[in-house]
């Protein structure tokens, strides 16, 4: 798929792995629509990029049909949706306090999964009516998933379900939207130097860095990025999870 002049949605696109992602697809030629539950972190984005910003919770059916319209009306049909919006909230199945509260494994499979299959529901259903492009694409979805899909930890049991979910639904959304010349794939990052992992003290952020294999640093989300760009533009690339981490193997904790 060309990038240059098609539109483009990304979810969770103000910060970290989605604002690198809007960038380096804004630098593509892509009309870039940054979809995050901040409008003003939005907005700051989509002017650095010349695009345009739209809020919506992702797991909200008609908060995010509302927001794919709005980015339909400014740049056409998004030809391509990334999935970056997530959150990585921990917690045990058992704890000193008893059983995790089941709202709060709810809350994280809602926002992960829930929000990445409403996004792509939504917007790969708009795609299946548009004509197909030069090439015979119609579009392409790549979804974030996480080396916690293979190798979750202590604590993680939320997070790891919700993107091992993201790793096992890309091979059948894939097989299903091959009829109408859309691609599915995801990334599986390992620790990438956002805003989440920035926050910590470097003696901890140093800590995660030596224990990656090579190069041995923390993930830049412009090679996450670059990643992004690099599935959107190879179009034989169908049904695949990329992992992204450097040779990093999760340990138990």
């Amino acid at each position: 798929m060309k990038l240059d002049g098609i539109g483009a949605i990304v979810t969770g696109g103000a910060s970290g792995l989605g604002a690198a992602s809007a960038r380096e697809l804004a630098a593509a030629g892509a009309r870039v629509a940054v979809l995050d539950m901040n409008r003003d972190a939005a907005e700051a984005m989509a002017q650095e990029i010349g695009g345009v910003a739209v809020a919506a919770d992702v797991a909200d059916p008609d908060a995010a049909e509302a927001a794919i319209a709005e980015a339909e009306a400014a740049h056409g049909t998004a030809r391509l949706l990334v999935n970056c919006a997530g959150i990585a909230d921990a917690g045990r199945i058992v704890g000193r306090d008893g059983p995790m509260d089941l709202g709060a494994f709810e809350k994280v499979i809602r926002v992960n999964l829930l929000g990445t299959f409403n996004m792509m529901r939504l917007a790969a259903h708009r795609m299946s009516l548009a004509e197909p492009l030069e090439d015979g694409d119609r579009g392409a979805v790549v979804n974030t998933a996480s080396i916690a899909a293979y190798e979750g930890q202590i604590g993680q049991s939320a997070y790891a379900a919700s993107k091992g979910a993201i790793v096992a639904l890309t091979l059948p959304a894939a097989r299903e939207f091959a009829r109408t010349g859309i691609r599915v794939n995801a990334i599986a990052p390992g620790i990438f130097l956002t805003p989440m992992v920035s926050a910590m003290p470097q003696e901890l952020q140093d800590a995660l860095a030596a224990g990656i294999p090579y190069p041995a640093r923390l993930g830049d989300p412009a090679e996450f990025a670059r990643t992004v760009r690099y599935i959107a533009e190879t179009q034989y690339l169908n049904a695949e999870t990329i992992r992204l981490d450097g040779a990093v193997r999760l340990q138990p904790k």
